[in-house]
Formats: structure tokens, sequence, C-alpha cells
């Protein structure tokens, strides 16, 4: 494959406004076919609005691409019949069956062998038990594998997952993540954002974004080397650290890690001298420490400017 095929998401200059405020601004993003990518940051930084961009639900104010080869701007139903999306908040319907809901997206796509293909997602996701259940009495987890299912019975190329895990337990996060990494290997690439750092270090690479810009691209390793930060950890009564140390000139971030705390920041001297008046006090130990990809971005967002700083977009970003 050369390099003009390669990329199943190419876009640059992504932007997107409400009124005055602008959610997205200026995201580039490249995917390699059969990766899997995490679209990481807070609430309220773009996320959601570049996924709608890239699968041809929206379109972008400026910026254009490619998604699995075809303009994102020209053909947009074109992308939505090669692309699952699978959206925060459960879209199926409660009062059908899981066999029932899987039919009826098989109908929306108008796939020629619908039983075939329902049986096919059923088997693929271990619904098959469960296949006359109502979905509205579904756990959490099983929820999830039918969102799933429902993404794949078209036999999509490129996967876009906006937060699918959560508020499922942790066993299902695991057989989830079980299920992309098998899916990639078949040479389906998957775009997943999500708020959990261990989901984070199971992508082949990551892109964070904040307020609508993108901060860090890269696989975890990189991004961590990029940061250029040096970290000190301290155990012991720590809660009253966290506020001082959060002032203090020179720190990045302060994050709680069980009994521990982590102090980051990109200029050692000045953070020895925050750290200074604390390291003598009774009942703390304090050591350096290497920082990982929950040290990065917290340092990143406390970096970045805040676009809702002066009032909210009639629509949210997420």
């Amino acid at each position: 494959m050369n390099q003009a095929t390669d990329w199943a998401i190419d876009v640059r200059g992504l932007t997107k406004r409400y009124g005055p405020r602008t959610v997205v601004d200026h995201v580039d993003l490249q995917v390699r076919t059969g990766r899997i990518c995490g679209f990481l940051g807070p609430n309220g930084s773009g996320k959601t609005t570049t996924i709608r961009m890239l699968c041809g639900l929206l379109t972008p104010d400026e910026g254009d691409g490619t998604c699995l080869g075809l303009d994102i701007r020209k053909q947009p139903l074109e992308i939505r019949r090669q692309v699952g999306y699978m959206t925060q908040k459960f879209g199926l319907y409660d009062d059908l069956s899981i066999r029932q809901n899987l039919d009826f997206v098989a109908r929306l796509f108008e796939l020629p062998e619908r039983k075939r293909a329902v049986d096919a997602a059923l088997e693929r996701l271990g619904l098959v038990e469960r296949q006359e259940q109502l979905a509205g009495s579904l756990s959490g987890g099983w929820k999830q594998r039918l969102s799933l299912a429902s993404c794949l019975i078209h036999e999509p190329r490129l996967l876009l997952l906006d937060e699918p895990t959560a508020g499922v337990d942790p066993k299902a996060r695991r057989d989830f993540w079980d299920e992309i990494h098998r899916l990639a290997a078949q040479g389906i690439t998957v775009l997943v954002s999500t708020h959990y750092m261990d989901e984070a270090e199971r992508c082949h690479e990551l892109a964070y974004i904040a307020y609508g810009k993108t901060l860090a691209r890269g696989t975890e390793r990189e991004i961590i080397e990029a940061s250029k930060l040096h970290v000190w950890a301290v155990e012991g009564e720590v809660s009253q650290l966290v506020e001082p140390l959060k002032k203090a000139p020179g720190v990045l971030s302060v994050a709680a890690f069980g009994n521990a705390l982590h102090v980051a920041g990109q200029d050692d001297a000045q953070l020895e001298s925050a750290i200074a008046p604390y390291r003598e006090q009774q009942g703390l130990r304090w050591h350096r420490a290497e920082p990982n990809l929950e040290d990065v971005f917290i340092s990143l967002i406390g970096q970045a400017q805040d676009n809702f700083a002066q009032g909210r977009p009639p629509e949210p970003a997420r």
C-alpha cells in the first residue's frame, strides 16, 4: 500500500463554529489503515464534533481531506456507508429485541442478505443466547455489545467510537478492547475517544485536543518524551500540599495517584524550588518519578486556552 492510499483518515484544518465560538479549531488528523488511534481530551474539547465531521454528519466551516479515500465535503453519503459510528448514548430501540434492532440497522443499510448479516453479527459479539431479549432490559455492558454489533453489521472499513466504554464494568471494558484489537488485526481502522488512561495505553497512537485545538499527537512514548516533563512523587499525608503546589511557579500539574501525588513541570530548577519548602516535612517521602500519560495530559490542559471562557456555543462540543 502506497503513501497516497495508506491513510484511512487524512484531514487538515478542520474547523467548526457555532455562533461566535470556534469549537474545533484547525485540527489535523491522520490515521493509517488498520491502526487504533485514541482520541483524548476533556469534556467540551471538540472530540464529538470532530468525529461527526469525519463521518459526514457535519460539514466543516473550514478544512478538508478524506476519510477512506473519499472527500469529506463532497462524498459524505459514501463515507457513511463504509463507517461504523458508535455514539456516546445508546442509540437503538429499547422496546425492540437484540435481533430486531440488528435487523432494523441491516434494513437501513439495504443489505441484500439481512438474515445472514444479522446472524453473523449475533455470533460475532456473543449475542445469540440473548437475541430475543429487549434492548431496554440489557445492562450497560450488553448494550455496548449490541451497539458494536450494529456498527459492524455492514462490514465497515472504519470505526468511529465516541467514549464507547463509559459506564460499563472493568470486564466489559477489557472484552470490548480485546474485540477492537481483533478488528484492527483484520485491517479495520479505529478512532476511539476515551477518558481512561489505561485504554489510551492500548492504542497504537494518540491525538489529544483541548478547547478545539490539537495539543499532542503520536505514540504514547513520543508524546511523553515530547512533553519534556520532570516529575516528583510524594507519599504520605499529601492532601494539604495540593493547593499550594498548584499555585507554585514552575508547577504545571499536581495529580493524585492513590496515597501519592505527582508534581510535574518542564523547568527542573523551578520545580525543585517549588517543592523545596516541603522536602523535609515530617511524614512525607519524596522521589523522582517517570512522567506518565496522565501527567502529560493534565499538564497540557493546564496550559491550554479555554475557548468557552466568555460563554458557551449553542451546541455542546464534546
